[in-house]
């Protein structure tokens, strides 16, 4: 299956103990939270190559020289790229630019959340064939954990309040101000609270077989 060129673009770190999770420290420590985020990226990684809406690339910090980089794109056949220095927002521009390039439709996710599934990529990637410009799915704490583009505008990544429950908002507006249409999937939850953590126990089992 493949659906006009779409590229799935991730975003992740390497796990290391005490750079990853940080929030979630506090509770689980820092190996815990290292080895939880290692698990959240290959489950990422999983259900990105299980969509099958096209090539999926990983993009890395601080360097995809890292062994468990190396090791995903072993694991999973995927393409590995470096994250620029600067701001997520900067970061993101970025590789939406680069990848637009050479790809009609690109869709960027990140790693924290374990309830987003194949087939909403899939549609996510079939209402940017369809016409929009954009796709977002947004979370319950006013951010999103999918955006996707056909079109690339650096506007959309600029002076954001990342990490707040404004960012949804203010990139709503920045749409707005694009004039380009947008589509938003149903809501979905992350792993970045503590509180989060309990909701997590109902999928950890989807997600063992990794």
């Amino acid at each position: 299956m493949s659906l006009d060129n779409c590229h799935i673009i991730v975003f992740a770190k390497a796990p290391v103990s005490g750079r990853v999770k940080t929030r979630l420290i506090p509770f689980l420590g820092p190996s815990a939270a290292a080895a939880l985020y290692r698990k959240l990226v290959l489950h990422t990684l999983s259900i990105a190559v299980k969509a099958e809406v096209g090539p999926v690339d990983l993009w890395c910090s601080p360097s995809a020289r890292d062994f468990f980089f190396t090791h995903c794109a072993g694991k999973f056949q995927v393409s590995l790229f470096n994250q620029p220095e600067g701001d997520l927002g900067g970061r993101m521009a970025h590789a939406f630019q680069e990848t637009l390039k050479e790809a009609s439709q690109a869709l960027l996710i990140g790693t924290d959340c374990p309830a987003l599934s194949p087939d909403e990529l899939r549609e996510a990637a079939k209402i940017l064939k369809g016409g929009a410009d954009g796709v977002i799915i947004p979370t319950e704490d006013g951010g999103y954990v999918l955006i996707g583009l056909r079109r690339y505008s650096p506007e959309l990544f600029e002076s954001i309040s990342w990490g707040t429950e404004s960012v949804l908002r203010e990139t709503r507006e920045r749409f707005r101000r694009l004039g380009w249409s947008w589509h938003e999937l149903p809501v979905q939850w992350d792993v970045d609270r503590p509180e989060d953590l309990e909701r997590l126990k109902l999928h950890l089992q989807k997600m063992s077989g990794i």
